[in-house]
């Protein structure tokens, strides 16, 4: 590399950049934000019992880690659907469509999840949405369509309105659990609850760990969706960092302040047998039975308002991410161009559609909320993971890289939030993982199928040197080890590994992984020309 400074990263004018600070924050915190607060505090209280708030404090700490790479990464490479790119920069082809695929699962899947959650809630208001075991009933099946049908309007319309809705609607997310917690506090908040069930951590650190996957860590995630707006972004340099971190820290507090809030207001009757149903079995909706309790029929109502309000607006967002990400697909050769035509008003608008068909189908297999969470945690870690090995790989290999925000203590933070993420992995339980593996070797297929017809089509080389297969000498192993240590281990898996030892396992694996990727990373000379190819081929993206 020449000792100079090289230049920022700048895209062109295929997508506008119309997105400022305040939108950006309230992106990524109207993630965070979705049905996650309605049913992440029971899901964890059921788990790990008033040690719940150690799962909550646990998951801000990981997730804040993953922010900060994210930070330095959206800065310095300001992409649409950055997640999918940021790992092409510095490991090839192979590297950039494992994150891509793994991204756009998650993001495809948000949408419908969060339109599920807010018609289970719904249907206490007006029943027939679902059935008895929380699934879609046909007209529930009819009004998740329509639901979106109008989030894809909105998303076409232009991201300005997208920004603007949002920005509505998150104040509206933010007030409804911030007057929930100071209620409950203030109402019926009992500090005995927190040891009652058989102390304060009855299951153990097992059951702190095992709460992360079980809707903590998806509450949590969504922070990246500033980052994937990168392209769009006004001043992306300044703002993306920013909006970051501030939308992880506002997030964490307001989910530790409300398992602290429910855990405190649950009568302790329920509590005298342990915290397999601590607000009554069948119940749905944990701070709408505590508030119906308690004859606060005024903040049930808001609630069940929030219910809806709250998942929808996070499935909004996540048509438009799922969009940016099958949009860096295309653009990067790893899907059909036509993926990232861009319409008049900026929006990558076949890709948008694409995530409202891909949504509509995912409503079959998977007709409920709790069906799907567990898996859509572990791809997001997935695509998280590969945040920490890109930025250590750019650090070594593009180190003359304008830097708006440069994280501190990266040669800890990174090989350690990279171990966080294998570490929820992990705890997602052996049931969901193997699932996921079929998921990548899906994609993977898929990849070859279409490298092959490009390569038959256009003339281009199917082994061509943008493919960095050995980046595979690394994914592979990385993927293979922490499904063999999820079917070993205690976490739904076979129990052979004996506790904590298949912790230090997953620990040990991740920082192996970590310095061989980090080792095989492209020259620099490689990484100088994927950046200089992305911003070329930003300022080329077309219209229309």
């Amino acid at each position: 590399m020449s000792t100079t400074e090289a230049p920022a990263l700048t895209t062109g004018t295929g997508l506008r950049r119309t997105v400022g600070f305040s939108a950006l924050l309230f992106i990524s915190l109207g993630s965070i934000i979705g049905s996650g607060w309605l049913l992440g505090a029971l899901t964890a209280a059921k788990s790990a019992g008033g040690a719940s708030i150690l799962s909550w404090l646990l998951a801000g700490v990981i997730v804040i880690l993953l922010a900060l790479v994210h930070a330095e990464l959206g800065a310095t490479y300001p992409v649409a659907g950055g997640t999918a790119r940021y790992p092409r920069l510095a490991f090839g082809a192979v590297a950039g469509f494992t994150a891509g695929w793994v991204g756009w699962i998650q993001a495809v899947a948000i949408a419908p999840i969060e339109v599920e959650a807010a018609l289970s809630y719904l249907d206490h208001v007006l029943p027939g949405f679902v059935d008895t075991d929380g699934d879609l009933t046909g007209i529930g099946l009819l009004v998740a369509a329509l639901l979106m049908l109008v989030f894809t309007g909105i998303n076409l319309l232009g991201v300005a309105l997208l920004a603007e809705t949002n920005r509505i609607t998150v104040l509206w997310k933010i007030a409804i659990p911030v007057l929930t917690v100071i209620v409950l506090v203030f109402v019926a908040f009992r500090g005995s609850n927190f040891t009652a069930g058989g102390g304060f951590a009855p299951y153990g650190a097992h059951g702190v760990f095992a709460a992360l996957p079980l809707g903590v860590v998806f509450a949590l995630q969504g922070f990246e969706q500033a980052a994937q707006m990168g392209g769009e972004a006004r001043n992306p340099q300044k703002d993306l960092p920013r909006a970051l971190i501030g939308a992880v820290a506002l997030g964490v507090v307001i989910y530790l302040a409300l398992e602290v809030a429910f855990v405190g207001a649950l009568d302790p009757a329920a509590l005298a047998t342990g915290w397999a149903n601590p607000i009554g079995e069948g119940d749905f909706g944990p701070y709408v039975t505590i508030a119906g309790a308690l004859g606060l029929t005024w903040l049930s109502v808001l609630l069940y308002v929030d219910a809806f309000v709250s998942p929808a607006g996070t499935g909004l967002i996540y048509v438009a991410t799922s969009a940016r990400l099958s949009y860096a697909l295309g653009r990067s050769g790893f899907a059909p161009r036509s993926l990232a035509r861009i319409s008049r008003r900026g929006i990558p608008w076949v890709s948008t559609l694409v995530a409202l068909v891909v949504g509509l189908i995912s409503f079959a297999p998977f007709p409920s909320w709790q069906s799907l969470v567990s898996l859509v945690t572990s791809a997001t870690v997935i695509m998280y993971g590969f945040a920490p090995l890109t930025l250590a790989a750019l650090r070594r290999v593009d180190p003359d890289r304008p830097r708006p925000y440069r994280m501190p203590a990266a040669g800890v933070i990174a090989p350690l939030s990279f171990i966080a993420a294998n570490e929820i992995i992990y705890w997602s339980g052996w049931t969901t993982d193997w699932k996921l593996g079929v998921a990548i070797v899906i994609g993977f297929v898929l990849f070859v199928a279409f490298r092959a017809y490009r390569s038959s089509r256009e003339g281009t080389p199917f082994l061509g040197p943008d493919l960095q297969l050995r980046s595979l000498a690394w994914i592979l192993p990385w993927l293979g080890g922490i499904l063999v240590i999820s079917a070993l281990g205690q976490y739904d898996g076979a129990a052979v590994i004996p506790e904590w030892i298949d912790l230090l396992a997953v620990a040990a694996w991740s920082l192996v992984i970590f310095y061989l990727a980090v080792a095989m990373a492209m020259s620099p000379e490689q990484v100088a020309r994927e950046v200089d190819a992305e911003a070329a081929d930003a300022a080329a993206e077309p219209h229309g």
